[in-house]
């Protein structure tokens, strides 16, 4: 099976420079937890997740395990409004994973994806065309649907 008949084609995407905000109100709009980041031309520049922005407010000193410790230190350290109001303009971009990034193509098998999830521990990987734009995207999830529809059910 190739990856063309199972990645998810409306691909919701954010600009190298949007800022913050606009990301943290994107991942809540549409409930996911990370996007590709693209240029003006609709090349993949990065990857960028919730867990990215959380680290952003994490200091380095202290190593969070859950979101409640998080917030827990957070207001040791300031207030979260603090915080959030320093960081909310700032470029996306320096946030996102922009060095070696994991893609696919759409003619790739289904079995490179489970190898490259399993083996990167990812969410999600970009599918790419041969311009480097992102044409769709492949999750964890919709593996596990498509091994569930379409192999599983022959088995």
């Amino acid at each position: 099976m190739k990856v063309k008949d199972f990645m998810i084609r409306d691909v919701i995407t954010v600009k190298k420079d949007d800022n913050i905000k606009h990301l943290l109100n994107t991942l809540v709009k549409y409930k996911i937890g990370g996007v590709p980041v693209i240029d003006s031309d609709g090349k993949l520049v990065g990857m960028i997740s919730d867990g990215d922005v959380l680290r952003s407010i994490n200091p380095k000193d202290k190593v969070v395990y859950d979101f409640y410790n998080l917030m827990t230190y957070t207001l040791e350290k300031g207030k979260l409004e603090d915080i959030l109001s320093r960081i909310k303009d700032q470029p996306l971009i320096k946030l996102a994973k922009k060095q070696g990034l994991i893609t696919v193509k759409e003619n790739d098998e289904i079995e490179t994806v489970l190898k490259l999830l399993a083996k990167h521990h990812f969410k999600k990987i970009p599918v790419i065309n041969d311009e480097h734009k992102v044409v769709g995207v492949i999750s964890r999830g919709d593996v596990i649907r498509t091994i569930q529809k379409n192999i599983l059910q022959s088995l």
